[in-house]
């Protein structure tokens, strides 16, 4: 982590010279003529040179993670490019990745989206879809519904992480293998969170309901929700983890997890209530009955939390959530997370394209494989020549 760290802006500066209109260097360093870059798949793409010219790394970088193969699930609704680019930083060929495409979406971005996943064995679009709506239960169901296609999958994952189409990696592959079977989490479920604070209480004191696919409103006149099932006690917490295989099997066929599942069904924000109280249960897969906040599992610059957390958004707030600007890039990297949230490149185009320069670097740096002259973006080429000089 601390390579490039010293100098992240003054280099991105002096390398970051000739990138297209996606915003990602294509040609040479120093080339004033550059070749656009097209994230759209057709249906008729040659699979094999897509991956090429995209640069996935189309084989396992270490036998470490080779035997640690990883599930992933994506929710998508719009940027093609942004979600293509997190795709390529997260492949590895061991995985399994499941995209689930807001129903809302533009039958163009669907097409291109399947397309893609076609020229991937390990990566499909989910069977059910949803229109997945901002606070409310479809956001947790997309979730559930790739949840019940991975357990079908032939990729014997061992564990799942959740994303959305604004996250970007921090750790490696490699190093999200090794934090999440060292001695903190191996067989474990990473849910942060704690008992529900009384300010939260109005999430599951009464009743919502999704209107229109567009928000989430009070239901009737204050209508008061009846006490969860089986007397759960209910807890806050993000909605992001990293759960175990076990875990996930556990709670598809739980009466009591099925139960809350549809509790929760008119309740404010479910998902950030719903995983974090089932890893509190004793008789779950990798709880972890006294776990809070524990879990780098994402970086998220909140409003909020300015003079404290963070020095402030680089880029601008959205919903009180920092979109990253190149600025931001030194504490994102410093926080060693997971992954971090959110991008934009239709407003900071420069944040995602040096985030994702430093990564691949880093992950070429940990293979213990031939690096193959396709998984190069022309500028990592630089910075091996600068790190051996």
């Amino acid at each position: 982590v601390p390579l490039l760290l010293f100098s992240l802006s003054a280099l991105f500066q002096e390398v970051y010279s000739c990138f297209s209109d996606a915003g990602l260097l294509w040609s040479s360093l120093r080339t004033p003529n550059c070749k656009k870059i097209s994230y759209e798949t057709k249906p008729d793409a040659d699979c094999t040179l897509l991956q090429s010219d995209l640069h996935f790394i189309m084989e396992p970088l270490s036998k470490e993670e080779e035997d640690f193969p990883l599930a992933f699930i994506i929710t998508i609704h719009k940027e093609l490019e942004t979600f293509v680019r997190l795709l390529r930083a997260i492949y590895a060929p061991q995985n399994a990745y499941c995209i689930h495409i807001d129903a809302k979406a533009l039958e163009e971005y669907k097409t291109s989206v399947r397309n893609l996943a076609g020229c991937f064995p390990n990566v499909f679009v989910v069977s059910v879809t949803e229109k997945v709506t901002y606070a409310g239960i479809s956001r947790l169901q997309a979730d559930i519904n790739c949840m019940k296609d991975l357990v079908k999958s032939p990729t014997n994952w061992k564990r799942v992480i959740n994303l959305c189409g604004q996250d970007f990696p921090i750790q490696t592959n490699l190093e999200l293998v090794r934090y999440m079977q060292g001695s903190e989490w191996k067989d474990r479920n990473m849910t942060p969170g704690i008992k529900q604070p009384l300010t939260m209480k109005y999430r599951t004191k009464f009743q919502y309901e999704e209107v229109k696919g567009t928000h989430v409103a009070p239901k009737g006149k204050g209508q008061k929700k009846r006490p969860p099932p089986h007397n759960l006690t209910i807890y806050f917490g993000t909605a992001y983890y990293s759960l175990t295989r076990p875990f996930v099997e556990f709670i598809l066929n739980d009466k009591v997890a099925n139960d809350l599942l549809e509790w929760s069904r008119d309740t404010f924000s479910p998902d950030e209530h719903y995983w974090v109280t089932l890893n509190h249960m004793k008789e779950t897969p990798g709880s972890y009955v006294e776990g809070e906040w524990e879990g780098n599992v994402r970086a998220i610059k909140w409003r909020d939390q300015e003079g404290t957390v963070h020095q402030g958004c680089k880029g601008q707030y959205i919903r009180d959530i920092c979109v990253y600007g190149i600025g931001d890039l030194p504490w994102l990297i410093e926080r060693e997370s997971m992954f971090a949230n959110k991008f934009e490149t239709s407003s900071f185009p420069e944040a995602l394209d040096c985030l994702e320069l430093w990564h691949r670097h880093k992950v070429l740096q940990h293979a213990t494989v031939p690096i193959q002259p396709s998984w190069l973006m022309v500028i990592s080429i630089y910075f091996y020549l600068l790190t051996a000089a």
